[in-house]
Order: C-alpha cells, then sequence, then structure tokens
C-alpha cells in the first residue's frame, strides 16, 4: 500500500512541474499533510524556501507543529520545492485591501 501511495505522490510532483512554486505547494498541500489535516491550514506564502501556513486554530496549530518536520520532508518532496522550514501561525490573515475602482 505504502509502494502504491509514493508513485501517486511522484505522479503528482510531475504533474506539478509547470506551477509555479507557490502554487505547487498548494496544490501538494492535502497530499503530504492528509485531507483532515490539510482542511486546518491553508498555505499562504513562500517567503524563500520558507513555507507559512496558516492554521485556524490553537488545537490544530499544536497538532501540525508536532508534525513539523514530516509535513515539511513531504510537502517539499511532492511538491518539488526546496523548503527549509515551515512557519505556522494562528492569527486571523491579514486582509488584503480593498481596490477602489476609477
Amino acid at each position: 500500500m505504502q509502494r502504491m501511495r509514493d508513485v501517486l505522490r511522484q505522479s503528482l510532483g510531475r504533474s506539478l512541474e509547470r506551477l509555479n512554486p507557490l502554487d505547487r505547494l498548494i496544490a501538494a498541500w492535502p497530499v503530504a499533510a492528509g485531507k483532515s489535516i490539510a482542511a486546518h491550514g491553508t498555505i499562504t506564502a513562500l517567503t524563500g524556501t520558507v513555507a507559512h501556513i496558516h492554521v485556524e486554530d490553537p488545537a490544530w496549530l499544536t497538532q501540525m507543529l508536532s508534525m513539523r518536520t514530516a509535513l515539511q520532508h513531504d510537502l517539499a518532496r511532492i511538491a518539488a520545492v526546496p523548503l527549509t522550514a515551515i512557519h505556522f501561525e494562528s492569527a486571523p490573515p491579514r486582509k488584503r485591501p480593498e481596490t477602489k475602482a476609477p
């Protein structure tokens, strides 16, 4: 079963090659983290080799922090994006300034 998962992850990695690094990470996140964990975190940015993930509440933040090394490794491998760290934050994401139409 693990062998099949590895084959599927490699296949996903190849299909993401044409995307920019941030979009590759976003697409790979549910596969790397698993459906239930990914539902509680959102990749918001990539700064150099650091992925930024917004986590919806402190309980899930604790869970993701305990899995940081595995998440970083799997996410980097599947997305084919070099990652040196994952920065988790549980504060509400900043709102983008509204653009007013002329």
